[in-house]
C-alpha cells in the first residue's frame, strides 16, 4: 500500500533535506510531495535537484505562502497513496515509523499521531491533549487540574485521545477526503486541532501511537517570522474557540475571550520584535 507523505515548506531550513531523505528510506512504499509556500532559501530547489532521478519525489511551487492547511490540501490533491502522512519539515522519521503507526489504523480510525520528542528525547506534551476548551485553558494557566495536557505516563501502544500533534499525522485517504481535508480558514496553527475535532464529531477515533517516537526539531520558519506566525496563531486560537467551544455561544464570553487573545498577542509583541532584530 502506497503512503503519500506531504511536507509543507516555508523557508524551513536545511533540516528539510534530512527529513526528505529519511522519509524516502521508509520500509513501506512511499512518495514524497513537497509543497513550497514561496520559500526564498533555495532548499526546495536543491532537494529537487538532489533527487532528480527519483520519481517518488515531487515538488509543488506555490510561489506564495498559502498557509499550512491549504498547502497540504494541494499536495493531497496530487497524491496517489491510499494513506497520507502529513509531516513537518523538521521531523525525522525512522524506516519503520510509518509501518508502526499504520498498525494502529482501522476502519474507525481517521487519525494516528506519534510521540514527538526533542533532541534530548523529552516528549512534547502537545503529542496528546484535550480540546482547549475555555475552562481547560483557564485551569492550565492557573496550574490547576483539569487542564489541556493529559497527565500520566505515555501509553506503550495505542491510546484514544482528543488531539494529536499536527507535526506528524497518518490518515487513510478516504477519511481525509470525507473530512474535506484541512479547513483552509485556518492559515497557520490550530488546523490540526480542528481536524481532530471534526474527525471525532463524525464518529472517528483519533489515536496516539505511544510506541512511536519522532524527533521534532521545531521552529525554523517560526523563528524567522515570529510576529507573522504569532499573529496567525492567535487568530486561529480565536477561530477554534468560536467554532468548537460551547462557551462561545455567549456573546459576552466570546467578546472577553477575543479581547484576551489579542491582548496576549500584543503583550508578546515587544519580545518578538527584539528577537527578530537579533
Amino acid at each position: 500500500m502506497l503512503t503519500s507523505i506531504v511536507v509543507v515548506l516555508a523557508n524551513s531550513g536545511p533540516l528539510t533535506r534530512e527529513c526528505v531523505t529519511r522519509a524516502l528510506a521508509s520500509d513501506v512504499p512511499v512518495e514524497v510531495i513537497l509543497v513550497d509556500n514561496g520559500s526564498s532559501d533555495g532548499v526546495p530547489e536543491s532537494i529537487e535537484r538532489a533527487h532528480a532521478g527519483d520519481d517518488r519525489l515531487r515538488v509543488i511551487y506555490n510561489r506564495a505562502n498559502l498557509g499550512f492547511g491549504p498547502a497540504v490540501n494541494r499536495g493531497v490533491a496530487q497524491a496517489r497513496g491510499e494513506r497520507l502522512l502529513v509531516l513537518n519539515p523538521d521531523c525525522l522519521v525512522d524506516p519503520d515509523t510509518i509501518s508502526r503507526m499504520a498498525a494502529h489504523l482501522d476502519l474507525h480510525t481517521a487519525i494516528v499521531g506519534a510521540v514527538v520528542v526533542d533532541e534530548n528525547g523529552r516528549p512534547d506534551p502537545a503529542s496528546r491533549r484535550y480540546d482547549p476548551l475555555l475552562r481547560r485553558a483557564i485551569n492550565t494557566k492557573l496550574g490547576r487540574a483539569g487542564g489541556i495536557d493529559i497527565a500520566g505516563p505515555l501509553p506503550e501502544g495505542a491510546e484514544d485521545v482528543e488531539i494529536v500533534s499536527g507535526a506528524i499525522v497518518l490518515m487513510p485517504r478516504a477519511a481525509f477526503d470525507r473530512l474535506g481535508g484541512f479547513d483552509e480558514t485556518f492559515f497557520l496553527h490550530c488546523e490540526d486541532m480542528d481536524l481532530c475535532r471534526r474527525a471525532r464529531d463524525l464518529g472517528y477515533r483519533v489515536v496516539l501511537a505511544g510506541d512511536v517516537r519522532v524527533l521534532h526539531g521545531k521552529g525554523v520558519s517560526s523563528r524567522r517570522r515570529p510576529v507573522f506566525v504569532s499573529r496567525h496563531k492567535h487568530r486561529s486560537m480565536y477561530l477554534w474557540f468560536r467554532r468548537h467551544d460551547p462557551a462561545a455561544k455567549n456573546p459576552l464570553v466570546r467578546a472577553v475571550v477575543g479581547a484576551g487573545i489579542w491582548a496576549h498577542f500584543l503583550a508578546k509583541l515587544p519580545g518578538q520584535l527584539l528577537r527578530k532584530r537579533r
